[in-house]
C-alpha cells in the first residue's frame, strides 16, 4: 500500500521564537504593544482585497478529514488516525457523484469524488511492520528497546499499538465546514469505523471546483519586538474564537490581541521577551477572544503574514 509521512508545517518559526532580545531590541512596555499592533492590523486589514470568488465558489478554511464531535480516541486510535492508517473491510464505491453546498447566503452544486477516490485520499499506508512498536494493544515494545536515562540504560515502557482503523460501513453526508462564506453544509463521505465513536468525514468535492484560499498582502517590515503571529484557529463558536499563537520557549505574559472590523478580524498576540538564554523553539499558545458580535462569514486574519487563518486538524 502507499505510504506517506505527515508533516505539520508551522510558518514563522524563526521568526516567532527568539527569546534573548538585544539592546537595540529592548522589551516594548504594553500599551505600546498595543500601538504598533493597532497599526499593523490596520494595514492588514486595508490590504485584504480576496477577489469574487471568496463571495461566489467554495474556498474552505479548514483541512478535508473531519470529526463532527468526540471520536472516543485512545493512544493507540489516535496514532492511527493521525498516521492515516485504515483498513476497509467493506467494498468501497467507485461511483461519482454530484452534490450540494449549502452556504448561508445561498447554494452551489459541483461535482464530487468518488467513495473509493475519498477513500485512497484518506488512507495513507499499511502501519505493518512498524519497527519497535507492539502489534497489540498494552504490549511492552518488543525487541531490546533501551535508552540511556540519567543513570545508566533504562528499557522502555508500553507503546501504542500499531494498527489501523476499522472501516465498516461508507455514506454520503453532510457536514459543517468553515469557508469564506461562512459555515456551509458540505457533501462528505462518511467512513464508519469500528473503533470510534462517530464517523471520519472525508469531503467529497472535487479538487478541480474548490477554490483556493487567495495570497495575502502583508506589511514588508517584520513584526515590532513584543508582537507574536497567529498561526491557526482551533474553534470558533459564534463570537467566541480560540487562537493558537507562535511563542517563545521563555515568552511570559502572553495576551490575544484583535481588531474587529465590519469585514474582518485581524488577530495576533502581545508577549514579555526573556532578557536571559533561552532555547530557540517555537511553542503554540491557545488563546481565547471574544468578539462584539457573531463571527459570521468574516474572514480572521494573520497579524503577521495577513493570511486567513484556517481551522487546525484535530
Amino acid at each position: 500500500m502507499r505510504r506517506s509521512v505527515l508533516l505539520l508545517t508551522l510558518p514563522l518559526l524563526v521568526l516567532a521564537a527568539g527569546c534573548a532580545p538585544t539592546d537595540a531590541d529592548a522589551p516594548t512596555a504594553p500599551e505600546h504593544r498595543s500601538e504598533a499592533f493597532e497599526q499593523r492590523a490596520t494595514e492588514v486589514a486595508e490590504a485584504w482585497r480576496p477577489g469574487a470568488d471568496w463571495r461566489t465558489g467554495y474556498v474552505p478554511l479548514q483541512g478535508p478529514t473531519i470529526l463532527n464531535g468526540d471520536p472516543g480516541f485512545t493512544p493507540d486510535t489516535e496514532a492511527a488516525f493521525r498516521a492515516g492508517w485504515y483498513r476497509a473491510q467493506v467494498p468501497i464505491p467507485p461511483t461519482r457523484v454530484g452534490g450540494e453546498i449549502r452556504f448561508p447566503d445561498g447554494r452551489l452544486t459541483l461535482p464530487l469524488v468518488s467513495a473509493a477516490e475519498a477513500y485512497r485520499q484518506l488512507d495513507q499506508g499499511d502501519p505493518l511492520p512498524c519497527p519497535g512498536r507492539p502489534k497489540r494493544p498494552g504490549l511492552p515494545t518488543p525487541g531490546p528497546t533501551v535508552e540511556p536515562g540519567p543513570d545508566g540504560w533504562v528499557s522502555s515502557g508500553p507503546e501504542t499499538a500499531c494498527l489501523p482503523l476499522t472501516v465498516t460501513g461508507v455514506t454520503l453526508g453532510t457536514v459543517p465546514v468553515r469557508t469564506s462564506r461562512g459555515e456551509a453544509q458540505v457533501p462528505a463521505w462518511l467512513f464508519t469505523i469500528k473503533e470510534l465513536a462517530i464517523p471520519v468525514a472525508r469531503l467529497a468535492v472535487a479538487p478541480t471546483a474548490v477554490t483556493p484560499v487567495p495570497e495575502p498582502t502583508a506589511p514588508v517590515r517584520p513584526l515590532p519586538d513584543g508582537l507574536v503571529a497567529a498561526q491557526d484557529l482551533t474553534a470558533v463558536d459564534g463570537a467566541r474564537l480560540t487562537v493558537r499563537l507562535g511563542v517563545g520557549a521563555c515568552d511570559t505574559g502572553i495576551a490575544p490581541l484583535v481588531q474587529e472590523r465590519p469585514d474582518v478580524v485581524v488577530v495576533g498576540g502581545g508577549v514579555t521577551r526573556s532578557t536571559g538564554e533561552c532555547i530557540d523553539l517555537l511553542k503554540l499558545e491557545p488563546v481565547t477572544v471574544t468578539l462584539a458580535a457573531p463571527l459570521g462569514a468574516r474572514p480572521v486574519l494573520d497579524v503577521f503574514t495577513g493570511a486567513p487563518l484556517s481551522i487546525a486538524p484535530r
